[in-house]
């Protein structure tokens, strides 16, 4: 697990060994993670996934690789997701790739403005838009402030198979959305946004407000 942390190429590679077969290749979309920057109560690093089909965690054949598995959870029973509807708020947590293409090479986005700016983008894609804060001054009337933190700032690296290495700038965010498309935002849970999946970005995890 540790080798795997400092690779999150190869632990995502790990991850999908609970999800295909060794032979063959991990099916896409097929589940989505996120390292969480808190470690549980013995200190252990947590792991959170979300994915279409529940994995199976002997498939990963490294004995001691997992110390405890919490049980699954539906989230479309426990969000209530088919009765979700504009306005609805909720709690949020990200860890994204914020970044731009050009001339296509893609670059990451340093500045804390920068980055906000990108997540508000995203969200007018994916069905939901960033609560603001209230203002406490007639000098700030005009100027919108997100209830958004920007909570780590990491650069990963990864190695693939290849030989290829990966480097990324990842971001993670946490603050306050509302819905705006439910049917879009509840796709918006299942597929996650922006780049770098397979190194454990784009998960949009929520709690009700």
């Amino acid at each position: 697990m540790r080798r795997d942390l400092a690779d999150y190429y190869q632990l995502h590679s790990t991850l999908c060994r609970a999800f295909s077969k060794a032979d063959k290749k991990c099916p896409p979309g097929e589940f989505l993670w996120r390292h969480e920057p808190e470690t549980n109560a013995k200190g252990l690093p947590q792991i959170l996934i979300l994915s279409k089909n529940l994995p199976d965690w002997s498939g990963i054949g490294i004995k001691g690789w997992l110390n405890s598995v919490d049980p699954a959870i539906d989230l479309k029973e426990k969000l209530q997701l088919q009765q979700l509807s504009p306005g609805q708020r909720f709690r949020f947590r990200l860890r994204a790739n914020p970044s731009v293409t050009r001339k296509g090479k893609r670059f990451g986005l340093m500045q804390a403005s920068e980055q906000e700016s990108w997540l508000e983008k995203k969200s007018h894609l994916h069905g939901f838009q960033l609560q603001e804060l209230p203002s406490f001054a007639l000098t700030e009337s005009e100027n919108c402030r997100l209830d958004v933190c920007i909570v780590e700032e990491r650069v990963l690296r990864g190695k693939q198979h290849s030989g290829n290495s990966i480097t990324i700038f990842s971001v993670l965010f946490e603050g306050v959305l509302s819905v705006t498309e439910p049917e879009k935002f509840i796709q918006t849970l299942g597929s996650g946004i922006g780049h770098a999946k397979a190194m454990g970005q784009g998960m949009l995890s929520i709690i009700p407000v």
